[in-house]
């Protein structure tokens, strides 16, 4: 639950209700509350208003996930698959978009301006092996670029993944993170 809640929104509701309390003691000549609240509530506030500034959204799954498809991950997911799953759909601070660093790394984001941004995500299965897609908005970086980095995304990604892109409509890429099951890696 806790990756699911602003921390942001959690500090501008305790502040806010601590300020207030602060400043209604402070009206009825109550020194006890009115330190509480001008002491605790209002750094509270602030600190709310800070991490709401620097808030990255979690990003949704833009289908529900079927169970047989939760038993596949829980079976074959791998590590890598895990933590961007978990890392993309909690809020993030001080990032400007998720998966940025990863993206700059990749030479996929040469500016912030023509970084591609995650808009969803969705878990599937292919061909019997789990996999995580990502659903990029990629008005800047051509499907070209983002083919010619294929064997470098799987590399970044990790042994154990396969890559497949996918150009939807002009400016849509999905870039399916697909597990490959262990018996073919050993060969």
């Amino acid at each position: 639950m806790l990756p699911r809640t602003s921390l942001g929104t959690v500090g501008l509701v305790i502040g806010g209700l601590l300020t207030v309390i602060g400043f209604v003691a402070y009206a009825t000549d109550n020194a006890t509350l009115n330190l509480v609240g001008f002491f605790y509530g209002i750094p509270i506030l602030l600190g709310g208003l800070a991490l709401k500034a620097a808030e990255l959204k979690p990003v949704e799954l833009s289908k529900p996930t079927i169970p047989e498809v939760l038993t596949l991950r829980e079976q074959s997911a791998t590590p890598i698959q895990n933590q961007i799953r978990k890392d993309v759909m909690r809020y993030r601070y001080g990032q400007e978009a998720h998966l940025d660093s990863s993206l700059e790394s990749l030479g996929l984001s040469p500016t912030d301006e023509e970084r591609p941004v995650l808009m969803g995500l969705r878990e599937t299965s292919v061909d019997g092996a789990y996999a995580l897609i990502l659903e990029f908005d990629s008005p800047l970086i051509p499907f070209e670029t983002w083919l010619k980095k294929q064997e470098k995304l799987e590399k970044f990604f990790g042994p154990g993944i396969k890559v497949d892109l996918t150009e939807l409509e002009e400016d849509q890429v999905d870039v399916t993170l697909v597990a490959i099951p262990e018996e073919s890696t050993s060969v």
